[in-house]
């Protein structure tokens, strides 16, 4: 795009048109509107990670420079990483390996389009993806365009999540809890005391540990140390939301937590054997064993579940719902429940957020048996 005027009707000290420059406005619309386009490519070039100078600025005509859908990701992936998210960096990176494998994602990120998000969904549903799993790897990739859109990375005709409905992917999933007849079972059930069996014996702990702490998740009971533990009360922050959470242990959580206790503990020991201190060491070391322990754990919680006659997977996460679901049909309060589990992003439960004390939540906690 080129613009002259000539040399008088330039105010080479403030670097703008003259007051009495003829045709003054429609000449600034036209600098404006040169100065958007170069402002976009910055940031372009700046997505592509490329050093913005003249010749990348002012490239030859024909030659564009664009941004693809895995340069998006792989920005995206290293930001979360960089703050250690590891939870969700993984999950950009089954996204984008799901969009590998559908086509190249190494197509430019403005070329999608609706025939291109269709055709991505079949392929997901060809391969047997439930509507929900298809409905986050959505998510995802709209998350990712949208945000290349906003900062001018891309300037798309039309955007075609606009009319694909991500929303309308997902369903609704029944939230499984089990009945305080099948816990007792779990309780009762003997674990071989071998090698062989030690997995089935911490995911059976694990599970009961759970559901006697105020639900705590498989995340935060692999954190917990022995100085989150004060006076029979537990202080930590949620990994999830790093909410700050307390409540009174309850016997049976104690006796479980005793059971991998050794009597030369260091407060900055962890409870349960699934860290260990001189290997898991990073963020992403640490993020890694979670996943790889928790598949265990499960593996062993739904053989637990086949054994005392459940008809459906048991799950760490089940506990968690097992806990909500006992307190509320025992009439607790559903705002004290909320906090409880460290529900920060209920937006109804934040008014209520400072109002519950400590001991509001242990007494709840004594309808659990």
């Amino acid at each position: 795009m080129e613009l002259s005027v000539e040399a008088r009707n330039w105010d080479f000290e403030a670097q703008m048109l003259t007051a009495n420059c003829p045709d003054r406005r429609t000449l600034q619309s036209k600098i404006e509107n040169a100065l958007e386009v170069y402002n976009k490519k910055i940031k372009r070039l700046e997505a592509l990670e490329i050093e913005v100078n003249f010749n990348t600025l002012f490239e030859a005509k024909g030659h564009r420079l664009t941004i693809t859908i895995e340069d998006a990701f792989n920005k995206e992936i290293e930001r979360l990483e960089s703050l250690g998210k590891y939870s969700s960096s993984s999950k950009h990176k089954s996204v984008v390996a799901s969009l590998n494998a559908y086509k190249s994602a190494k197509i430019a990120l403005e070329a999608v389009d609706m025939d291109y998000l269709k055709g991505f969904e079949l392929y997901l549903r060809e391969r047997g993806n439930s509507d929900n799993s298809i409905a986050t790897r959505f998510a995802v990739f709209k998350a990712i365009y949208n945000k290349a859109v906003k900062e001018g990375v891309i300037v798309p005709k039309q955007n075609p999540f606009i009319q694909f409905k991500v929303g309308s992917l997902w369903t609704p999933t029944r939230k499984r809890s089990i009945t305080k007849e099948s816990f007792q079972k779990i309780i009762a059930l003997e674990i071989p005391h071998n090698y062989r069996s030690r997995y089935k014996q911490l995911a059976k702990d694990v599970f009961l540990f759970s559901y006697f702490t105020a639900g705590m998740n498989y995340n935060d009971i692999a954190r917990l140390r022995h100085k989150d533990v004060i006076n029979g009360r537990v202080y930590y922050s949620r990994h999830k939301t790093q909410k700050l959470l307390s409540f009174s242990l309850t016997p049976q959580a104690t006796e479980i937590m005793e059971r991998y206790t050794s009597p030369f503990y260091d407060d900055e020991d962890y409870i349960f054997p699934i860290f260990n201190t001189n290997i898991h060491k990073t963020d992403q070391q640490k993020f890694n064993r979670i996943v790889k322990t928790l598949r265990k754990v499960n593996y062993c919680l739904k053989a637990i579940g086949k054994e005392i006659g459940l008809p459906f997977p048991l799950t760490t996460y089940v506990a968690r719902h097992t806990y909500a679901t006992v307190l509320k049909k025992s009439g607790v309060n559903i705002a004290i429940i909320s906090e409880s589990l460290g529900h920060s992003d209920l937006a109804t439960t934040q008014i209520y957020l400072n109002s519950f004390e400590n001991s509001q939540i242990d007494e709840a906690m004594r309808n659990l048996l």
